[in-house]
């Protein structure tokens, strides 16, 4: 007996000592994240900064400082390049480690190495899309240019430093709670980080929808409802700008373009909100007789931020904006002569191709009247808890055929079975290069050389200089393609539905000191129909930009507080378009009391989205159900996957075309008008916010409808924001919606010494134990900036420094 309970000691705590240091699904192992050593209590940051820090690193050349201002954003002061990446790397890293490591896992698909075989199906994609494919040939690109190989080799450098330095005391918190540890980092790394971004702002593809819907509705009908210029317009080039070039011969129209094949698969349409605002007014219209510059890019909100803040000081560089934790540079900034910024293009670069196989063995496939070989990449996925998986993906000349079934993951929903993929991010490049030169740009011919490098995703790169100099180019390398090739999917065995070239980067459309005396781009179309070169043939809807536009216009003596009071702007044209042919309809005889006052309220609005009005959460859903009930009946299909016409094309038909036959319900006996519509939308709308808000009154406030937050970038709970009750919408200028939205909001104004202010709603921190972790969400929430410490030298009193690192030679 003595015996029994003596084994019974024993055996328990070697089991519980078992159990306790064992991940089992998403439980991370307790007494690791306990411990008080090594565990999550040691990732709780104090209040208390240490002012001097002395490091000796191997890595670097020189001596190099890096001080930490009162938001502890690093300025870095360097004696070379080397120096001035490698502490750019160390210091992101420091700051942001998980961050890195995860976005490049995921996009390397390599998430079951951490969690298991439930994230099977997103490696698969990631794999299957070509991403480390992309990424590989992108690094033979930058690794070709000596610039570009130093800034990344001296990146890659600074991070491994940092990582060698930790202990498994100071990992990030993440690391505890998914129980992995980091690897070293390398250059691919960098590589998968803007093949993601590419990814992120290039992926939303319709050709799908629109080939079923040639099928079904035919060419005049298609054509009708899917125009290839909207209604209504307000490129970013302004109509009537002269193209100063003569342009390439378009490759001709295959004929049987029209007759191309499709699988019916379910796929989703892209959603609005993967947009940007960016503008340069001149001197001509500021109080300061100097340029200023704006932009905020829409992403998706997540802590730890999407951008991480940086000023980089080196011989001939003195650069202060935002860079991509895990690349080398500066992506959206100032230095002492020229301020530039971004938004996305949303040009045409990634095409489907109908692939005839020969067998199942899928070795041969049919193109230009020959049998030619496919080639095989094996993928080989590592997954926790289990064997590793090779997944063979096929490749044409044109790219990888994703998918030969229908995939188990909803991301993937959007690749038609059978099809190759045709993207500019499998190709060569070298984008680190545009930013190398635009840190270090002085004038409008720096920035037009730099724009020479950029290959993808295309952007709409704004640009202003302290010689009172603006301009805009919507910038990329793009394909030379015959009109609307690939608003359809294309017949793979069809040699003419290639791209054949690329249309000249000095042919871009671009635009220098417009008599308007500003510049702009909110996402729209980048030029009018003068333009001789295909981009594609829907950007997005134009209410943003014209509001933009209107208000620029309009402006004078123009100050930061303007740029920065038109970045929060919540007027909604959509609803300027839309309610004086909408409300006439409403038969205020059939409404109960509660829609009788939501229509009062709605008819008294002043059509701006702000937090606490109950008009905006009534017009966006009555807005979303017309919408529905105009077009569901006619474009979803089982099995038939399609999308609604643009809401361009549903406001002309309400404006121009009342008694329009779509507005009848095919589903019906009776045949419905646009009045029956508006009024069951609108008693539909009253209902529903009545059943989930309560009564009409603070809780249907604009602000709680809408919920914006921001949430950890692995939707870890609690590691998230608070419901932030702020105004904007999707279709405004400030641009918001529940977790998308203006991820970094910049004003530079130009000048003998330029000014810098911005914000983005986190902090420089991914440890949520840190008092920087969320430190700046609610200045960004509020609408306001911070002023940017442009400091010129480690002295300068400026910079509201609270923290100094000095790094020498080990």
């Amino acid at each position: 007996m003595n015996r029994a309970k003596a084994l019974i000691c024993i055996i328990i705590p070697i089991l519980l000592a078992y159990v306790l240091n064992t991940k089992f699904g998403d439980t991370p192992p307790i007494l690791k994240f306990l411990n008080p050593f090594t565990g999550f209590w040691q990732n709780a940051e104090s209040n208390m900064i240490t002012a001097n820090k002395k490091i000796a690193l191997k890595g670097a050349h020189d001596k190099i400082d890096i001080l930490f201002d009162d938001r502890m954003i690093p300025h870095v002061f360097a004696q070379n390049d080397h120096d001035v990446y490698y502490a750019q790397g160390y210091v992101t890293a420091m700051h942001r480690l998980w961050q890195m490591d995860f976005q490049t896992r995921f996009a390397a698909g390599r998430i079951s190495e951490i969690v298991g075989k439930k994230a099977i199906e997103v490696d698969r994609y990631q794999r299957r899309m070509g991403m480390v494919y992309g990424a590989e040939n992108s690094l033979k690109g930058m690794m070709e240019d000596p610039k570009a190989r130093e800034m990344i080799l001296a990146y890659t450098a600074g991070i491994n430093d940092y990582i060698h330095s930790l202990s498994s005391a100071n990992l990030p918190l993440e690391y505890k709670l998914l129980d992995f540890k980091p690897e070293d980092w390398t250059p691919i790394k960098c590589a998968l980080l803007l093949k993601q971004m590419s990814a992120v702002l290039a992926m939303g593809s319709d050709e799908f929808y629109m080939t079923n819907i040639l099928k079904k509705f035919g060419p005049e009908i298609t054509k009708d409802l899917f125009p290839d210029y909207p209604f209504k317009e307000d490129p970013i080039i302004p109509v009537g700008t002269k193209w100063d070039f003569t342009p390439l011969p378009i490759p001709p129209t295959p004929k049987g373009y029209t007759e191309m094949l499709t699988g019916n698969v379910q796929t989703k349409q892209k959603i609005e909100g993967i947009g940007s605002n960016n503008w340069a007014v001149s001197g001509a219209k500021t109080a300061s007789g100097y340029p200023i510059l704006a932009n905020d890019p829409h992403l998706d909100l997540t802590l730890p931020s999407i951008w991480y803040q940086i000023q980089l000081h080196a011989p001939g560089l003195n650069s202060y904006g935002v860079s991509l934790p895990g690349a080398p540079g500066i992506i959206i900034g100032f230095n002492q002569n020229i301020a530039w910024g971004v938004t996305n293009v949303a040009a045409d670069v990634l095409d489907f191709y109908q692939i005839k196989f020969k067998d199942n063995s899928h070795k041969n496939y049919w193109c230009n009247n020959e049998w030619k070989n496919t080639t095989q990449r094996l993928e080989k996925i590592k997954i926790r808890g289990s064997a590793d998986e090779i997944d063979t993906v096929y490749y044409t000349h044109q790219g990888p055929v994703v998918y030969f079934q229908k995939p188990k993951y909803s991301k993937a929903s959007n690749v038609p079975i059978g099809n190759a993929l045709r993207w500019i991010a499998h190709d060569k490049s070298n984008e680190l290069m545009t930013f190398y030169y635009l840190n270090r740009g002085k004038n409008y011919a720096d920035y037009r050389k730099a724009l020479t490098y950029y290959t993808a995703p295309a952007q709409n790169f704004v640009f202003a200089s302290a010689d009172n100099d603006i301009a805009i180019t919507p910038n990329g390398k793009f394909p030379l393609k015959w009109k609307d090739q690939g608003k359809f999917i294309l017949d793979g065995s069809d040699p003419g539905n290639d791209w054949h070239g690329w249309i000249p980067a000095s042919q871009n459309p671009t635009v220098k000191n417009p008599p308007r005396n500003f510049v702009s781009s909110a996402n729209q179309s980048s030029t009018d129909t003068t333009y001789p070169y295909y981009i594609n043939w829907e950007f997005s809807p134009y209410e943003r930009g014209k509001r933009i536009n209107d208000r620029l216009t309009a402006m004078t003596k123009a100050n930061v507080d303007s740029m920065r009071n038109l970045q929060r702007d919540s007027y909604s044209i959509i609803a300027e378009n839309l309610l004086p042919y909408i409300l006439p309809l409403v038969d205020s005889t059939q409404l109960n009391a509660t829609q009788k006052e939501a229509l009062n309220i709605t008819t008294k609005w002043n059509k701006f989205f702000e937090a606490k009005e109950v008009a905006a959460s009534i017009f966006d859903l009555w807005n979303k159900r017309l919408n529905y009930d105009i077009w569901d009946d006619e474009f979803t299909i089982a099995n038939i996957p399609m999308r609604y016409p643009s809401r361009d094309r549903t406001i002309e038909l309400i404006q121009k075309d009342p008694n329009s036959k779509w507005f009848d319900n095919v589903k019906t006996s009776q045949k419905e008008t646009l009045k029956d519509l508006v009024n069951e939308s609108f008693k539909f709308t009253c209902d529903s916010l009545e059943r989930k808000y309560g009564a009409i009154g603070k809780n249907w406030n604009w602000g709680k409808v809408k919920n914006t937050n921001v949430p950890h970038l692995a939707k870890i709970p609690g590691f998230g924001s608070k419901k932030l009750l702020i105004g904007g919408g999707k279709s405004t200028v400030n641009a918001l919606s529940e977790s998308n939205g203006p991820s970094w909001r910049m004003v530079i104004e130009l000048g003998k010494t330029p000014k810098g202010h911005g914000v983005y709603p986190g902090g420089q921190s991914g440890n949520p134990g840190s008092p920087f972790y969320d430190n700046m969400i609610d200045t960004w929430a509020e609408g306001k900036l911070y002023n940017l410490f442009f400091m010129q030298s480690p002295d300068d009193k400026s910079g509201k420094i609270i923290s100094h690192y000095k790094i020498s030679k080990k």
